[in-house]
């Protein structure tokens, strides 16, 4: 069975029942493959990226109807940190609900005076700003390397201050890999959703030296998004620095990681990537 996540957050539970750990967060309009009901109210679902945990029923538009409705829609993803959807195009009415960065919604007719009028995956609709609202990528866009390498690092500097969380993926707060992914997410491409490089997904292994903009670094339990000139960005529990900041690979730097720094696993990178541009 298919399924649409429709909460404006689904959360994916290493095992049925709010109390489990967090491994992943999947956003509304995000698709996903019901694999099982193993108790009432919980489902064991896998998402694109193969990912899988058990999400609450409720926060699910479930159906193969449904979800074959959506997967035919025309989508725009949210590109602000969060934005209300509201039921009249106007600022003092009334909210539906709240969306957050890289959720998907479906344009009902083309923006007018700054407001876009959308379908949610649960069949309700409203009204938010249409610049809140940008350009869904299912395949890499059609631009070249260097852009595309800083289109992914300007999508990770949107997540800079916040939050870290423990399987998080949203302006509500993200983890290091969480941040990786929805860097290139947004651009059209699904990494793998752990710290670490895996067969059958786009990063692969280079050396450090061919090190630019947008490659991955990896540290033992850890993944940062290179920037260049020597600094990443990542989401850290650190004491002091809890949430996305910018560090350095530079002993002389400020904000020079030692800890970080001096175990450098490996450098992983999505180029070439398997597109002409």
């Amino acid at each position: 069975m298919n399924a649409v996540a429709a909460a404006p957050v689904c959360p994916l539970h290493t095992a049925p029942g709010a109390s489990s750990p967090l491994a992943d967060e999947v956003l509304c309009g995000w698709p996903l493959e019901v694999l099982e009901e193993p108790c009432p109210g919980w489902l064991r679902v896998r998402t694109r990226y193969r990912y899988e945990g058990f999400a609450p029923a409720e926060t699910l538009a479930l159906g193969a109807g449904c979800a074959c409705r959506w997967a035919e829609r025309e989508k725009q993803v949210v590109r602000a940190a969060a934005a209300d959807v509201l039921c009249a195009p106007d600022v003092q009415s009334s909210r539906v609900t709240t969306l957050f960065r890289g959720a998907l919604v479906s344009p009902l007719s083309p923006p007018d005076g700054g407001w876009q009028r959308l379908a949610l995956p649960d069949g309700r609709d409203g009204y938010t700003k249409s610049d809140f609202l940008g350009t869904y990528y299912e395949a890499p866009p059609g631009i070249d390397q260097e852009l595309l390498r800083k289109q992914v690092t300007d999508a990770a500097l949107l997540y800079l201050g916040t939050q870290y969380r423990w399987g998080g993926k949203s302006p509500l707060g993200i983890d290091c890999s969480g941040l990786v992914f929805m860097a290139w997410w947004l651009n059209g491409i699904s990494l793998y959703r752990d710290a670490k490089i895996v067969e059958g997904f786009p990063v692969r292994e280079i050396q450090q030296g061919a090190l630019a903009p947008a490659d991955l670094l990896f540290f033992p339990g850890h993944v940062a998004l290179y920037l260049g000139e020597g600094r990443y960005i990542h989401a850290t529990a650190q004491n002091g620095s809890s949430g996305v900041v910018i560090n350095s690979l530079d002993p002389a730097a400020a904000n020079y990681r030692p800890d970080l720094a001096e175990h450098l696993a490996a450098v992983g990178s999505v180029f070439p990537l398997a597109y002409a541009h």
